[in-house]
């Protein structure tokens, strides 16, 4: 249940372990949020029996919803998978399986589902939010359940026309905005990572939260290893190659590896030199995207299609800042945290609502705040290299080509990187009360342009690149 619920929590009450979210690509606006949404729907077909159901897509779920696996994502919902914790090598034998039987299970009950009848891309949108997905339960030819979910960026869901909230327990230092953020650091002493330690305990044990922490620091880092070893071509038909396999191996030079630890050791002994770090740091980016394409496992940071960004800033941190006494990746994901729910309360973190300055310079801008407060930054400067990433993504539309996380997506994620990594720097090296922009001006500033940007950029697939160049309809 807390797996579920946690998706469905008020905006005033969100914990860093919502914005990283372990999951399976592509999408988590996409992929994820539909995929938690019918888990919810399954739930509630166990109350009664019912004949057979239907799945209602709208707007860009619709629009892009075949290339971001939305279709797929419904399927292993109402077969209960989780996205967390299925074995995702056996994804598509999970699909095939439920094309031929046609049916889900329902506590005692068989359910007839059809994916290729049931699942419908209507091309229309819907009131409540450009990704709304409808779920309709028959019995004897007559409706008896309709839910709706509004599927509202990195993998957190709204049920459409639901007035009761969920109540959970308030943290002790709530912040909508850098400056209520600034005023508890202010008045405790406290470094970002640190008042978002203090929130956290408020949920959960330390041991709980370490543990938590382990694991989406294990997941990030197995993505990147598993996209380093992994060559081929993306699935969808745009007929992408992988890279980052190949950008590894040309930077490591011939050095063999029969596991991680071997691999991570080399990395460790690699070159200093600019074009090498810019190069590794742009590989482990790839490399995660690659994975996410593929419906690999990834951690949501805050979004999967911008999922690279924070694991190739962290490894960056661990493996090209000598100066760092004692690597520190809780900290790093508590303070990127607490940027990215800055920007989930003040904005959106959903491109199908922003465009993808909405991912991509979120992530940015998180990864920088992590990377500064890690290497003796103040909570001000830190604060200061978020506004810096995100400033110059501001206005960075949405047109995946042929509705696939993958061009230009992919490559986004190591510019999103460098970018942080750059706003990292020029906050430490410089005094954020100089600054002529803060953090709140530019999230403010972000979320107008959002409200500004055609829709034509917002994850439809109808401008930008993905009418440039020609593709064929995607296959999966």
């Amino acid at each position: 249940a807390w797996r579920l619920n946690q998706y469905l929590y008020p905006m005033s009450a969100i914990s860093i372990f919502e914005i990283f979210k372990i999951g399976v690509g592509p999408s988590s606006s996409h992929t994820i949020g539909p995929w938690r949404a019918a888990l919810d729907f399954l739930a509630r077909l166990h109350q009664e029996p019912v004949d057979y159901v239907e799945v209602y897509l709208y707007g860009s779920l619709s629009k892009t919803g075949k290339g971001h696996a939305t279709d797929a994502a419904v399927q292993l919902g109402l077969l209960g998978y989780d996205p967390e914790t299925v074995d995702t090598s056996l994804i598509q034998g999970y699909l095939q399986e439920l094309s031929s039987r046609k049916s889900i299970t329902c506590g005692p009950h068989e359910v007839v589902f059809d994916p290729g009848i049931h699942v419908v891309f209507t091309d229309r949108s819907h009131k409540s939010h450009p990704n709304t997905l409808e779920f309709i339960a028959y019995r004897d030819a007559k409706e008896v359940l309709r839910k709706a979910y509004a599927s509202v960026g990195g993998g957190f869901i709204r049920k459409v026309g639901d007035r009761k909230r969920e109540r959970v327990k308030a943290m002790p230092y709530p912040a909508a905005t850098g400056a209520e953020l600034l005023a508890h650091l202010d008045r405790t002493g406290l470094h970002i990572a640190g008042l978002s330690l203090r929130n956290e305990l408020s949920r959960r044990s330390l041991a709980e939260i370490n543990a938590r922490q382990r694991l989406i620091v294990e997941t990030m880092i197995a993505s990147v290893y598993r996209g380093c070893i992994t060559e081929g071509i993306l699935p969808g038909g745009l007929n992408v190659k992988r890279r980052a396999r190949a950008i590894c191996t040309e930077l490591l030079a011939g050095k063999k590896f029969r596991t991680r630890d071997e691999w991570e050791h080399h990395i460790f002994h690699s070159a200093q030199d600019f074009n090498t770090v810019n190069k590794w740091v742009s590989c482990f980016a790839l490399a995660v995207n690659e994975e996410n394409a593929s419906m690999g496992r990834i951690v949501t940071s805050p979004t999967n299609g911008a999922a690279g960004v924070i694991p190739a800033v962290l490894l960056y941190y661990r493996y090209f800042c000598p100066t760092v006494a004692t690597f520190d990746p809780g900290a790093f994901l508590r303070t990127a945290g607490e940027i990215g729910i800055l920007f989930k309360k003040g904005a959106t973190i959903s491109a199908a609502v922003g465009g993808c300055q909405a991912e991509i310079g979120v992530s940015s801008a998180m990864a920088a705040a992590g990377l500064t407060e890690v290497l003796g930054g103040t909570p001000r400067q830190a604060l200061m290299a978020a506004e810096i990433a995100m400033e110059h993504h501001l206005g960075l539309t949405c047109d995946p080509v042929g509705g696939l996380v993958q061009i230009p997506c992919i490559e986004r994620n190591a510019m999103g990187a460098m970018k942080a990594i750059t706003a990292a720097n020029l906050a430490l090296s410089g005094d954020p009360a100089h600054s002529k922009v803060d953090i709140d001006m530019v999230i403010q500033t972000m979320w107008e342009t959002a409200k500004s940007m055609n829709k034509r950029f917002k994850e439809t697939s109808e401008g930008g690149l993905a009418i440039a160049l020609p593709v064929i309809q995607p296959e999966c």
